[in-house]
């Protein structure tokens, strides 16, 4: 690990005298190699994590969306200038590249988060130390290889491997100056606590509880069909999953329709053909939400959908847990206080579009949430009101494209900037400020003019 950091801190001294011209081009090389090796990359995610293999492209599309913004980054690098501050003065600031970052990155989206992180990263002028899920590292490996072949040298974009040790390393390491997490909640809070505290920038994204609402005049067909994907997609473990039901007024009569349909969800492993959902990571993750679920139903939920004790013929012992739907949580339970993370739907109901704000924001977590109405004026005072990072107006996962930025938000983010977009470049960056004076009675003579074509961005 040691090795990794220190080539990192050697190679930065070049990499980051390199044109951003340079730079850019091999993001555009590595966005090529990508889109030639998705289907690769995704069998590997399959394998690995489980998820169907429909859905790891779209795990693998959504990362390469990232490589193809950073393509462009210059726009981004732009300094401010200010002319006349003085006689002859002027004052004006650059971007400037920290040095070697690192980030550490989840089982649930082995590829989107890596792209998430490296490529804005060496692209801006940094050198990059990433450890990658112990559960599933092949994606990772895979697209660094691919990053060789698009032209990133030796050095700039480095692979540690490891658990508790690997993360400390990261936190502790005297080189490295700025630490991307995506995961868990106690892990983020230990790096963000552990990494500030030896002085380095730390944005972590963490534990979630999304919302969604249901208005009574919402689109029944869009919005059943919205909740049933993203409350049981990729068996429930992605972060921007809507766990979370909220019903206002009369649309609590669509229920039992959403029961239905998710009880059509075919469970198998993620490259059988037809699977809706592979199996959960670990037996572990297995274990915690069906006790999450139990603690539900003891509590006084009415289960409406059972998925525990599933049966998959072919994969006896997969770690399975079908479409859950539990009926009747109170803000109290366990299930809804606690992140489930896997294909489980609390649903709750309240008499206002109000008391549905209200029951957001006194949730700690504000990942995101979405309504699902055709008021526009509902919409608008939902947007204004709820206090989540990210909402979507009739759109159940509302992650952002990376020319805007991943804004999670409250207990759900610990840090001062977001990923990838304009946030991500600033994350990376420091800002250098220079106030500059030529005195214009110093002005040579004789000086000889320059007639050759000047040629930028040669290396």
């Amino acid at each position: 690990m040691k090795r990794a950091s220190n080539v990192a801190q050697e190679k930065f001294q070049d990499w980051r005298k390199t044109s951003i011209s340079f730079r850019q081009n091999i993001m555009f090389k590595l966005q090529h190699l990508l889109k030639e090796h998705q289907a690769d990359i995704a069998h590997v995610i399959t394998q690995e994590q489980g998820k169907t293999f429909e859905d790891a492209k779209g795990d693998v599309f959504r990362g390469i969306q990232v490589v193809e913004q950073s393509c462009g980054i210059a726009n981004q690098l732009m300094g401010e200038t200010v002319e006349n501050v003085g006689p002859d003065m002027e004052t004006y600031s650059y971007r400037q590249p920290l040095g070697v970052c690192a980030g550490v990155t989840p089982f649930n989206f082995p590829a989107m988060i890596p792209l998430w992180m490296f490529p804005v990263a060496i692209t801006c002028g940094n050198t990059y130390v990433m450890k990658p899920s112990e559960r599933n590292p092949g994606a990772s490996m895979m697209i660094a290889e691919l990053a060789q072949k698009a032209g990133v040298p030796d050095g700039v974009l480095n692979i540690i491997h490891g658990t508790h040790d690997a993360v400390n390393f990261i936190c502790d390491d005297e080189h490295i100056k700025a630490i991307s997490f995506v995961g868990g909640d106690a892990a983020g809070r230990h790096i963000h606590a552990r990494g500030t505290a030896n002085g380095k920038r730390v944005q972590s994204n963490m534990a979630a509880k999304n919302h969604a609402v249901i208005l009574p005049d919402a689109d029944r067909e869009h919005a059943i069909n919205s909740l049933v994907g993203a409350a049981f997609g990729a068996a429930g473990q992605r972060c921007m999953a809507l766990s979370t039901a909220v019903f206002v007024g009369e649309s609590e009569e669509w229920i039992d329709e959403i029961v239905a349909r998710a009880s059509k969800l075919v469970v198998n492993a993620g490259w059988e053909e037809g699977a809706d959902l592979g199996p959960m990571i670990s037996p572990v993750a297995k274990e915690r939400a069906e006790r999450l679920i139990a603690e539900g139903i003891a509590d006084g939920a009415e289960c409406l959908l059972d998925g525990r004790g599933v049966k998959v013929e072919k994969y006896p012992n997969g770690n399975f847990l079908g479409p859950t739907l539990l009926k009747g949580v109170q803000p109290h339970m366990s299930c809804y206080t606690e992140e489930i993370f896997g294909p489980a739907l609390v649903c709750l109901s309240v008499p206002s579009l109000e008391d549905a704000i209200q029951l957001i924001n006194n949730n700690p977590f504000g990942n995101g949430t979405a309504i699902f109405t055709k008021s526009g004026a509902a919409a608008r005072v939902f947007e204004r009101e709820v206090d989540v990072g990210q909402v979507g107006v009739n759109v159940p996962i509302p992650v952002p494209l990376p020319f805007f930025s991943f804004t999670g938000s409250r207990a759900s983010f610990l840090g001062s900037t977001n990923f990838y977009g304009k946030s991500g470049v600033h994350f990376v960056t420091q800002v250098k400020t220079i106030t500059s004076q030529w005195r214009v009675k110093d002005l040579p003579e004789g000086t000889k003019a320059q007639t050759s074509m000047p040629v930028l961005g040669k290396e």
